[in-house]
């Protein structure tokens, strides 16, 4: 209980509380950064920000989202900001920590809603037969744990780096050599080649970062077979997100590199909601999440106003109130337990 994962989550703790001591008496600096960023977001969109949340959700549908002249879902700008940091993938105390510490929740989320869906279960091997689309896999940080608990899982990225490091990694592990392959290359690269391929695919923190997100869906659609899965973490468009997910994470903490991320891509669940269901999903579930930069670690929490994780299924699949309503609650946490002890490993091994 208390090994080398807890005391790397103390070490982290530590860290940040001393980052957060400064807090309280930097009022004033928190406040010219917050200015000095609005300032120079005027002068590149010509707006304020933000604007309220009632004007925010009124316009939701009528904004146009950075669109992409090339016809990809790649933004070569976010592909230069992740080239640089294409070897930090697996340092855990390092700009990654936070994806590492995220597969606490999203690996179960996956796992469970997957289970409760199937009437098949492979003990120790709870996701075996099941194929999987990592888009934007980075270093492999969720593939691995996927393929360990029996997915044959594809992880794809435009980042020729980020594959290096994938492969390298996933190399240690003879099982993991077997059940995942990577490869560099972006999502509408491999639609001729994958039509209605994978039964599930995953897309964790990626979609804040494409150029084209309905061109994004419309390629995840293609791909996926009828009544597959589709399951996506992102960061919701909010003033909280600028204040913390911007200002407070990237400038003042440090929690991810500044510039990592771009507010006016960041986007609203109900339009990813319009978005997936015009183009023939159907949505199942949307949980918020919040990050505790003091202890490292991620919850699930009522309010997605900042990050939040969503499931859909392609359009095929039998209309169910809740992913859980196909097995007794009982069976699904007996399942979901059976699986967490065989299909899963300590923090230290992830």
């Amino acid at each position: 209980m208390w090994g080398g994962g807890a005391a790397r989550a103390l070490t982290r703790a530590l860290r940040r509380r001393r980052a957060a001591a400064a807090l309280p008496g930097a009022a004033g600096g928190l406040r010219d950064i917050l200015q000095d960023s609005n300032r120079k977001r005027q002068l590149k969109f010509g707006s304020t920000l933000p604007v309220s949340l009632t004007e925010m959700k009124s316009n939701m549908f009528t904004v146009k989202r950075p669109f992409s002249t090339s016809h990809s879902s790649v933004d070569s700008k976010e592909m230069k900001k992740f080239q640089l940091l294409a070897h930090k993938w697996w340092d855990e105390e390092g700009e990654y920590a936070a994806l590492h510490s995220m597969n606490d929740i999203r690996v179960p989320f996956i796992r469970d809603t997957l289970l409760s869906m199937s009437s098949n279960y492979h003990l120790g091997n709870p996701l075996s037969g099941i194929k999987i689309l990592d888009v934007g896999c980075g270093g492999g940080l969720l593939s691995e744990p996927l393929g360990r608990l029996g997915a044959s899982v594809t992880g794809i990225d435009p980042v020729e780096d980020n594959i290096r490091t994938a492969d390298g990694h996933k190399s240690f592990d003879p099982v993991l050599a077997e059940r995942i392959q990577y490869k560099s290359s972006s999502l509408e690269e491999i639609v001729e080649e994958s039509m209605e391929t994978f039964d599930v695919i995953v897309a964790s923190e990626v979609v804040e970062h494409v150029a084209d997100l309905e061109m994004f869906i419309k390629c995840c659609s293609q791909v996926l077979k009828p009544e597959g899965s589709l399951f996506i973490t992102t960061i919701n468009k909010t003033q909280l997100s600028y204040v913390l997910g911007i200002v407070v994470a990237e400038k003042i903490m440090g929690i991810v590199p500044e510039g990592t991320h771009e507010w006016e891509k960041f986007v609203p669940p109900e339009e990813l909601e319009h978005l997936l269901e015009s183009n023939g999903f159907s949505v199942r579930s949307v949980k918020g999440m919040l990050y505790n930069p003091l202890w490292g670690s991620w919850s699930w929490v009522q309010s997605t106003s900042l990050n939040y994780a969503l499931h859909a299924v392609r359009a095929g699949a039998r209309p169910r109130s809740h992913a859980t309503d196909t097995l007794p609650q009982t069976d699904v946490q007996q399942r979901s337990a059976t699986a967490g002890a065989a299909g899963t490993v300590p923090d230290s091994a992830v």
